[in-house]
């Protein structure tokens, strides 16, 4: 039951910090004002309106009583009430009440009247009616066989100051709200800032010296992100470094070894040595591909549609079949989207015949799928495939040529510009390479 009322709760509460704040500060301020007109409501208007109700209904009834007494002047006695009680009094004779359904239920001023003339004169005996006139009441009250009409303003039974009242409960709440929407706005901000920072900086976009602002806790917050954000800048860089060193120091060698090549004379050994040199400098430029595959590039919108179309392009093969929504623009890094793409479909030619790629979009996120009809892989080795440097003994990864950096290239880039890359069967039997990129 605890756990239903849990996940209900969690379902219909919003989900940003400034609204449940708004929340925490608007419900306080909503239920006591609730309270205080519950109270006022009941104890205060209320009572005043049964007061000035039954002192009207007991004019009505002494008037009545009067009027009867045929020692009084009736004319008299009518412009008297008229005149000190502020009541428009007039006999319709030969005439019936009218409709008593005429008063509203949901109206206390209505409920009220009912039961002090019920109570005054019986069922049947009276008829009102308050929406007749804007400022006045219409009630009637049998006599012989007409009845008395008295016109009285709305006033003699309801408290003018309850609409003060309403105003002055109402206005400071909306100021109080307005208030503390400013503070909140105030108080977020900081926290939005510095979740748009690391997810700018998740991204591998460059970021601009990053300034905590806001309370202690989030100040803290923020100088400690700041602080792992150098470390890791720190560590990337010298990966990168020592990576992009060791490489370029190992092609003196090869360039020597490719030299001294030419002065062996065993053509099938010179062969062989040829084809392992080439081998090295090929996984060399691989390493240096995926030490590279960074973050120098700043973000610009282009067109990705054109670009998988230019890439399709240059391959000129007629095994590539596309199927592209038109002009989808993206805001990301055009090099690293062309260079992932060209890893991906280098990997799908490299095992298949025929490749299959699509764009398409769905409310905020794009879908690029790219199908072949190779062996394709086993389920187990999917999320072993994005490791660096893995390679499958058997199968599409059974290659001397690989060191096994293409996937994880791709998968660095498509997860740099906040989306993510899965494999799948695909339609053709083969390999599905599914990427996810936010828009």
């Amino acid at each position: 039951m605890f756990s239903g009322l849990s996940n209900f709760l969690k379902k219909i509460l919003p989900k940003r910090l400034f609204y449940r704040a708004l929340l925490i500060v608007a419900i306080p301020i909503i239920v006591l004002q609730l309270v205080i007109t519950i109270v006022f409501f009941d104890s205060l208007w209320i009572k005043t309106n049964k007061g000035m109700t039954r002192t009207l209904v007991n004019e009505i009834s002494t008037f009545v009583k009067v009027y009867e007494s045929e020692k009084i002047n009736k004319q008299e006695l009518t412009d008297l009430f008229s005149l000190f009680l502020d009541l428009n009094i007039e006999l319709t004779k030969n005439e019936k009440l009218g409709d008593i359904n005429s008063e509203r239920w949901f109206s206390p001023i209505d409920r009220t009247l009912r039961r002090e003339l019920k109570s005054k004169f019986g069922t049947g005996e009276y008829w009102f009616n308050t929406t007749s006139y804007k400022e006045l009441i219409d009630l009637r009250i049998k006599y012989l066989d007409g009845y008395f009409k008295f016109l009285v303003p709305k006033d003699r039974v309801t408290s003018s100051s309850a609409r003060i009242f309403a105003l002055w409960i109402t206005v400071p709440a909306l100021i109080m709200i307005i208030i503390s929407l400013i503070f909140l706005k105030n108080q977020t901000r900081p926290i939005i800032n510095l979740a748009r920072a690391a997810e700018r900086f998740g991204k591998g976009e460059e970021i601009d010296e990053f300034k905590p602002s806001g309370a202690l806790e989030i100040r803290q917050a923020g100088h400690e992100f700041d602080k792992m954000r150098k470390r890791i800048e720190r560590h990337i860089n010298q990966r990168t470094e020592m990576l992009s060193g060791i490489s370029h120091d190992l092609r003196t060698p090869l360039t020597r070894m490719k030299l001294q090549l030419a002065f062996i004379k065993d053509k099938e050994t010179n062969e062989k040595l040829t084809e392992d040199i080439n081998e090295m400098e090929k996984m060399l430029n691989e390493y240096l591909q995926f030490t590279s595959s960074s973050y120098n590039e700043t973000d610009k919108m282009f067109n990705l549609s054109e670009l998988i179309k230019e890439i399709i392009n240059k391959y000129n093969n007629e095994n590539i079949s596309h199927n592209l929504i038109p002009r989808i623009y993206i805001n990301g890094k055009n090099n690293l989207i062309k260079r992932c793409l060209n890893n991906l479909i280098d990997n799908a030619l490299k095992y298949s015949k025929n490749v299959e790629i699509s764009l398409k979009k769905k409310n905020t996120n794009l879908f690029i799928t790219i199908d072949d009809d190779g062996p394709g892989i086993s389920k187990s080795e999917y999320d072993n495939v994005f490791k660096p440097f893995y390679k499958i003994d058997k199968g599409r990864g059974d290659t001397k040529s690989s060191v096994g950096l293409g996937l994880s290239i791709a998968s660095d880039i498509v997860k740099s510009h906040g989306g993510n890359i899965m494999l799948e069967k695909s339609k053709m039997n083969g390999l599905r390479v599914k990427i996810f990129l936010p828009i």
